[in-house]
């Protein structure tokens, strides 16, 4: 048994059998076999020609009948370049002699034949070059889709492992298969660990050189919260393990039976815990008790989830779902929010070369009126069965926030007009994400009902770095004097225009700071739905006195090291009735 250390993401514990994946397309894994595997692997490869050579003779064939035997005959050589002996016996010596899976066998002969031709001459000479890899290329994805095909086919859970913590990996599988995530790279508040938080998978990143360590179906235990990982545990470690597990489902369930309860302090201040939402199957299972409302609804993940537009009524009808399951609570939608790293497969956008500060949000729903405005019809005919807001992300003037009632007006007439039933009162409000709204706060509070902070997206353009970015990840602090001393600007400035705030970004889901929000005068918080028990908790247990005592402590800190003290202080006195063995740092839904 071995254990390696690595940066901890996402909390909670999990045992189970490792499965490599590629971490994005074009990755090929590359994982080590025991010797008694290699005929089978042999036989994976054998397999997978026979079914490449079966698909080039139906393409020759079908092409011989379309275009003729000229344009045909490529299908051919390709079949011919497969039954080369010497690149066969590359390939499985290959296999043999490193004890390492096919796939990786197959790529390490393409990677062969391009270096082979890199220092030839002549655009003919790199074209064949070309031509003899291309059927490789063929048989490698046949075998990276049966693989995945394999894994889906069956139901018994696994701990993925890939090079890169990415949105794809964490979404590979049904979330009751995935144990656990651990990646050799990925920063904690990429967008893979924001989901791996928010659907609640135990992950570890930063583990080096960790695929070549591995052997598929090798078993580990994966500790988020400690962020280590057991290789090839002993019965002793198994034991620990299932002790801590079954502890920790304890105090969950204690919890959770306490979820219902109202977050009000104890000198009798309230405080709403409202829940973040991206699709309608979260509320699977969900007791909407648990939660004051919906803090924010992603709508980009209804269209990204399909393969074309959802039409105005697709989206109607999706919307009253989810408000007739919030029985009555309110439910913030936030308008379409795509672009940047987030997109959508039938809608091409132009390459940028900094996306994060390019084509998207707000921006781009104005731009193409068509989308925002058949969102808007949806939402507003949807607010006849439930308390109705409308949050508009990456707002940047108060232009934008103009322009967007003329647009809401227009269509509510519109919709009463054409006989329509539409709410007569839907709230409208912004995303603080971005500097510049911070700083004119004093104007928006004079246009809209309600403002909601992103504090990743907020940290991220406040520091100027890209979270996504492995070689500046570490600098994305959100405990930076700026980005706490520009929560604490939104929330006084709402508060003396006279209008509501909250938080729905990261720092909302950390029982802490979420105290410390309070102090600073936010009137709610939302978070995944794997947060809100201890929120609640939280809340009940520290007075408002206290929470402001703690905002006042965290924005006279001179660094991040000075607040998370602060923090781990009051996390010293909630752990215990929390379910924390050790105060722990904050892993939560980030926005």
């Amino acid at each position: 048994m071995s254990i390696i250390k690595g940066t901890a993401v996402a909390p909670g514990i999990a045992l189970g059998p490792i499965h490599i994946v590629r971490a994005h397309p074009g990755g090929v894994p590359i994982w080590s076999i025991p010797s008694e595997e290699v005929d089978d692997e042999i036989t994976r490869l054998h397999d997978a020609l026979s079914l490449t050579e079966e698909r080039l003779d139906r393409q020759r064939r079908r092409v011989l009948e379309e275009a003729g035997e000229r344009d045909a005959g490529i299908f051919a050589v390709h079949a011919m370049i497969l039954q080369d002996p010497a690149a066969l016996k590359t390939v499985t010596d290959t296999i043999r002699e490193q004890c390492i899976n096919v796939e990786g066998a197959v790529q390490a002969l393409i990677d062969r034949l391009k270096k082979r031709m890199e220092g030839m001459q002549g655009e003919s000479v790199r074209q064949y070059a070309a031509d003899l890899s291309e059927p490789w290329r063929i048989v490698l994805n046949v075998l990276l889709r049966r693989e995945q095909d394999a894994l889906g086919a069956t139901d018994h859970g696994v701990v993925l492992a890939a090079s890169e913590l990415t949105p794809e990996v964490v979404t590979l599988l049904p979330r009751t298969r995935i144990l656990g995530i651990v990646t050799e790279t990925g920063g904690r508040y990429s967008h893979g660990a924001v989901l791996a938080r928010s659907l609640g998978i135990p992950c570890v990143v930063g583990l080096t050189n960790l695929i070549a360590r591995l052997e598929k179906n090798l078993q580990v235990i994966v500790d988020g919260t400690l962020g280590t990982v057991h290789m090839r545990p002993d019965g002793a470690a198994v034991d620990v393990f299932l002790g801590q597990r079954q502890r920790r489902e304890a105090r969950q369930l204690e919890l959770k039976s306490h979820a219902h309860e109202p977050a009000i302090t104890p000198d009798g201040h309230s405080v709403r815990v409202e829940v973040n939402l991206e699709s309608i199957l979260d509320l699977d299972g969900f007791q909407v008790e648990s939660c004051d409302g919906v803090g924010l609804l992603r709508t980009e993940f209804l269209y990204m989830e399909r393969s074309q537009f959802p039409s105005e009524e697709e989206q109607f009808r999706l919307y009253r779902r989810v408000l007739t399951a919030l029985e009555g609570r309110p439910v913030t939608f936030r308008t379409l929010d795509i672009g940047g790293d987030k997109q959508l497969p039938y809608f091409e956008t132009p390459a940028e070369p900094n996306p994060a500060l390019g084509w998207r949000g707000l921006r781009l729903t104005l731009e193409w009126r068509d989308l925002l405005q058949v969102q808007l019809r949806a939402v507003m005919r949807a607010s006849a069965y439930g308390q109705v807001r409308l949050l508009l992300p990456m707002v940047s003037s108060l232009e934008e926030v103009r322009t967007v009632h003329q647009i809401f007006d227009q269509i509510r007439g519109q919709l009463v007009d054409q006989g329509y039933e539409v709410s007569d009162r839907i709230e409208v409000g912004v995303m603080i994400e971005v500097p510049s709204s911070v700083w004119i706060m004093d104007q928006l509070v004079e246009e809209v009902d309600f403002v909601s902070v992103g504090t990743n997206d907020l940290t991220q353009y406040m520091l100027a770095v890209d979270r996504d970015n492995p070689r500046v990840s570490s600098l994305y602090e959100p405990y930076h004097p700026a980005v706490l001393r520009a929560l604490d600007h939104v929330a006084r400035t709402a508060r003396e225009g006279g209008i509501s705030c909250s938080v729905c970004g990261d720092m909302a889901g950390d029982y802490a700071m979420a105290v410390a929000l309070v102090g600073m005068g936010y009137h709610a918080l939302s978070a995944s739905r794997t947060f809100l028990p201890e929120l609640r908790f939280a809340l009940r247990q520290t007075t408002l006195a206290d929470a402001q005592l703690l905002a006042r402590q965290i924005l006279k800190a001179k660094g991040p090291a000075e607040v998370r003290a602060a923090l781990d202080g009051v996390r010293s006195q909630l752990h215990a009735g929390l379910g924390e063995e050790t105060p722990s740092a904050p892993f939560t839904d980030v926005e």
